[in-house]
């Protein structure tokens, strides 16, 4: 690997990972530019272990053997690591760096969405959840309850923003998913694929999530909305079934993170 060693936070080589806490400024930059941070080791292993490939690394000196180890597997040995010290990092990112490595990572292209949930029996689909802390605790609940893939909608958050990322444990790598377009394409392509589109939404006539799991579909897309709005009429129009997760002690409905959770154990293979 090649080292590079920085001292001023205003060095124009450190531009990938300027701003990280602007969240704003990063959703719109980061898919524009084709990047996205891997943050932690353990993230960062994640990511090459899917195939994914390093622009560069940040680093400070005393996780520097970190990074070594981490691409002692990558082909590339030109990719930079730019070793620099805590205020730099700090000053750089607008947060005291503490999980050691940062990688900024070439974005993979997003793949057509009939390729990513051909054959796939259990999917997620994320409408408009713009916090990435529920975009990231959903990625996880599908990679250990066992679904196929996650569709999200065109105004979703990122799942490669770091924070997603950094939630989901790195799932977000090994559970494939894409971008639907809007809903009057989305439908028709959805059910052109063979999935019966399970909303999950307070409703009158909803079936309960335990009868509708006994006799459910063999390929389900499981639908699930932004916390207070929840699922759009669109979205809702476009279902198959309307279900419901039965609730006690008074309580309408759980963070959309632990609904999916909960369903998908019920939908499990």
């Amino acid at each position: 690997m090649r080292i590079v060693e920085i001292g001023d936070a205003a060095d124009p080589r450190l531009g990938d990972y300027r701003d990280l806490t602007d969240v704003a400024l990063r959703r719109v930059r980061e898919p524009a530019e084709g990047l996205y941070i891997a943050e932690s080791a353990k993230v960062l292993a994640r990511a090459l272990a899917a195939g994914h490939r390093p622009r560069s690394l940040l680093v400070q000196e005393k996780w520097l053997d970190d990074a070594r180890a981490l691409l002692a597997g990558v082909e590339d040995d030109t990719v930079p690591v730019y070793v620099v010290p805590e205020e730099v990092a700090e000053g750089v990112t607008g947060y005291a760096v503490h999980r050691g490595v940062l990688a900024a990572m070439q974005r993979p292209p997003l793949r057509p969405v009939a390729d990513v949930v051909a054959g796939a029996r259990l999917v997620v689909i994320l409408e408009d959840i713009v916090d990435h802390t529920n975009v990231g605790a959903a990625f996880r609940s599908v990679a250990a309850l066992g679904a196929d893939a996650v569709l999200v909608t065109p105004r979703c958050a990122d799942p490669l923003y770091r924070r997603s990322v950094r939630v989901s444990m790195g799932t977000v790598f090994q559970v494939p998913w894409t971008r639907l377009p809007e809903w009057d394409e989305a439908g028709p392509l959805l059910h052109e694929a063979g999935l019966h589109l399970a909303a999950l939404a307070l409703s009158a006539d909803a079936v309960p999530l335990d009868e509708f799991a006994a006799r459910r579909p063999d390929r389900v897309a499981l639908l699930l909305g932004a916390e207070g709005d929840g699922l759009s009429r669109r979205a809702l129009a476009a279902a198959d079934t309307v279900v419901t997760i039965p609730m006690g002690g008074g309580v309408d409905s759980l963070n959309v993170a632990a609904a999916s959770a909960v369903a998908l154990w019920a939908l499990r293979h």
